[in-house]
């Protein structure tokens, strides 16, 4: 099933903000991603009916397990994008800003390729 680059960079965004142990609501997710709460209301119900996220009583946003996994999937993305375009001396704002648009075209094989070519080159 193919989900909506804005959908990914939600879930991306509630698996960054739970590392800090806290529950996740969707007010953080709106402060984070800049957009307004009705927005992230309908975004929240849209990942919950595709089963992306659950949502208890205290309305604490946990992702499932397929949520998760196309968040830990963007998050990699993202993080060894920005972190390899810096390398390239790319300024971080604009690498990191790069990085969040490639992390949702870029193929699996096309990414496994850069991650192994990349192994092969030297740190600066």
């Amino acid at each position: 099933m193919k989900i909506h680059e804005s959908a990914e960079n939600y879930l991306e965004t509630i698996l960054v903000l739970g590392f800090g142990g806290a529950g996740v609501h969707s007010v953080e997710v709106a402060a984070e991603l800049g957009v307004t709460k009705p927005s992230v209301s309908v975004a929240m119900k849209n990942l919950r009916e595709g089963g992306y996220i659950t949502m208890d009583g205290e309305l604490h946003i946990t992702l499932t397990d397929t949520g998760r996994e196309i968040a830990e999937r963007m998050y990699e993305r993202h993080v060894f994008l920005t972190t390899w375009l810096k390398t390239l001396g790319v300024p971080e704002e604009t690498a990191a800003r790069d990085a969040c648009r490639m992390e949702h075209v870029i193929s699996a094989e096309s990414f496994a390729a850069i991650k192994e070519f990349a192994k092969n080159i030297p740190a600066r």
